[in-house]
């Protein structure tokens, strides 16, 4: 079974860009990449995207894991492919850059109660399940290269134990930390902190990265014993879900997959297995699992195939399609 080109080129003008792009491999100089590109700006929801970005920060976070998060909302805007020469990104940038920590990792504001260790104030303060991203949107956007990117990048990866990141926040919120032991590795700030290396030159394959992704494939292997600050890997993480916000399968796929020495490691074919079994009629996939603050896209549904998870999907297997075996 193959991906379904022609049904994926009948999408949304950003679907259309990032099939050219990511599963026929066609340069950004062809002429009809630079028209699904020009598409995809102009479309109303890429837009919409840019322009309430525009206000950056935006509100307090009270949940990392909300789907409405600005820096969530911003690294689909860099997946999506723009960059900083693109209308409006400059400005979003200018405003994350403004707000880098002494330590090195930009900042958000945040309130933390004092039943959970903070101080119960609105503070600029960072953790290391939003700052990986922010610089993985950077990077993204073209700005991997730049000093403050690399300052922070340097202090956060060299944050990694024998057993990958743990859960660690800026010294703004003094004792916080998530529901877990403290010698624990957080799932999420791995899959974060490799997402964020995936996409700088001199990190790719650092030990760091090693060990990091050493780290997500040992819990999956020991998913059963193994739930390291309350992240589980059972049912609900094996459900196809977009865009990639929070600790699933198909987010842990496409972050382990942009390491190409990890690609014939027999735990990752495991995950990529499961995904596979899910593929639909004509190689297209339906979401398992919506997040609601995306009801207006067009992954936003479960009662039809999705052409972008669809695509998410076929770009993972694109990834190891040598090794993969076919669906």
């Amino acid at each position: 079974m193959n991906a379904p080109i022609d049904w994926l080129l009948e999408g949304e003008p950003w679907i259309q860009y990032r099939t050219w792009r990511d599963l026929l491999g066609a340069p950004e100089t062809d002429p009809l990449v630079g028209v699904a590109r020009d598409a995809m700006l102009a479309d109303a929801g890429v837009q919409s995207l840019v322009s309430g970005l525009a206000a950056w920060p935006g509100v307090v976070i009270a949940s990392h894991k909300s789907a409405g998060q600005p820096f969530h909302k911003l690294t689909f805007l860099a997946d999506l492919g723009l960059t900083i020469q693109d209308a409006g990104v400059e400005t979003i940038v200018a405003r994350i850059l403004a707000r880098q920590s002494e330590e090195g990792p930009f900042q958000l504001p945040m309130n933390i109660a004092p039943a959970y260790g903070g101080t119960g104030q609105e503070q600029w303060a960072w953790a290391l399940c939003d700052a990986p991203l922010i610089l993985y949107a950077l990077a993204k956007f073209g700005l991997g290269d730049e000093p403050e990117v690399q300052t922070a990048v340097t202090h956060l990866a060299d944050l990694v134990r024998e057993n990958g990141w743990p859960c660690v926040v800026s010294k703004e919120l003094g004792k916080f930390r998530g529901p877990g032991r403290k010698d624990d590795p957080c799932p999420f700030a791995n899959l974060a902190m490799l997402k964020a290396l995936s996409e700088l030159d001199t990190w790719r394959d650092s030990p760091a990265a090693h060990i990091g992704a050493e780290t997500l494939l040992a819990l999956w292997s020991e998913s059963a014993a193994r739930h390291p600050y309350m992240f589980f890997m059972g049912t609900d993480f094996r459900k196809l879900k977009v865009p990639f916000v929070w600790y699933d399968i198909l987010h842990v796929l496409d972050v382990l997959t942009r390491f190409p020495w990890l690609r014939q490691d027999p735990r990752l074919r495991d995950m990529l297995q499961i995904v596979q079994g899910k593929a639909g009629p004509q190689g297209k996939f339906t979401l398992e699992s919506i997040w609601t603050a995306w009801n207006e896209w067009e992954f936003g549904q479960k009662k039809q195939p999705s052409r972008w998870l669809t695509l998410m999907a076929w770009r993972i297997i694109s990834r190891v399609a040598d090794e993969a075996p076919s669906i």
